[in-house]
């Protein structure tokens, strides 16, 4: 059978924790495959980020374009977006696709706390959430775009992530324009490795969505996802470390 062709469009952490190698891996043993369009490298580890480099918008399109020209694509997931420029040329070109689901992650902060997202390319974000069929944010980027309300003024659905709420119960709620449609409480994990969480969840839905689920069954399957990729964090690196791989998860998911 031929897998899901994702296409993930996001940076790359040096560290695997994050980014585009938390995405490749998710895609993979969630049983698709995984294509990118890398819009900034950077020097990352558990720790921090150390150093950010933005990968030319022209850049960025060529990658997309040469999997879109030849491969196709299933499903979209966006991540770290890395400029202004890029975000309105990225929605310029995902605009043109007809029928496929795009999942936009906005990343805005790092696990660590180190900025990932100017006040230019935030206000930028925007144009993707027009085109997104679901954004994810945590609960302060929620707030930084403009609170739940950016269901009905995008005409998007968004997942309103609990991770950063307090408390030993998480919920997160599936809000659309008509107003909150499902929500999921588990009790928390207690664990510092949840670097990566944001980026292998949206990666997750995408693959769902790629591969025939509706939106509440591909939302259900990548939490169960990353909550089982949780309790298998390796533990490495000092600070804020990767979570771990659910090898076999597609077989029985």
């Amino acid at each position: 059978m031929t897998p899901a062709r994702i296409l993930i469009i996001a940076g790359s952490d040096s560290g695997g924790g994050a980014g585009i190698q938390a995405d490749i891996k998710t895609v993979t043993l969630l049983g698709g495959h995984a294509m990118t369009a890398i819009t900034a490298i950077t020097a990352q580890n558990t720790l921090g980020v150390q150093g950010v480099h933005p990968v030319p918008t022209a850049m960025v399109l060529a990658q997309m374009e040469s999997c879109l020209s030849d491969i196709g694509v299933d499903a979209v997931k966006i991540g770290m977006i890395g400029s202004a420029d890029t975000a309105n040329a990225v929605a310029d070109r995902l605009a043109r696709l007809d029928n496929v689901p795009i999942i936009f992650d906005p990343v805005m902060v790092a696990t660590s706390g180190s900025l990932l997202a100017d006040d230019a390319t935030i206000a930028a974000f925007e144009r993707l959430m027009a085109i997104a069929t679901l954004v994810t944010p945590n609960i302060p980027e929620l707030a930084a775009l403009g609170g739940e309300e950016i269901a009905v003024r995008f005409d998007t659905h968004v997942l309103a992530k609990g991770g950063h709420g307090d408390g030993p119960m998480l919920t997160d709620r599936l809000i659309a324009p008509q107003g909150v449609l499902k929500a999921w409480s588990n009790a928390r994990i207690d664990t510092p490795h949840t670097h990566g969480t944001g980026c292998t969840l949206a990666s997750a839905i995408a693959t769902g969505l790629g591969q025939g689920l509706d939106l509440i069954e591909a939302i259900a399957r990548g939490r169960k996802y990353v909550r089982e990729a949780l309790t298998l964090a390796p533990g490495l690196g000092g600070g804020h470390g990767p979570m771990g791989a659910p090898f076999g998860f597609h077989a029985y998911a």
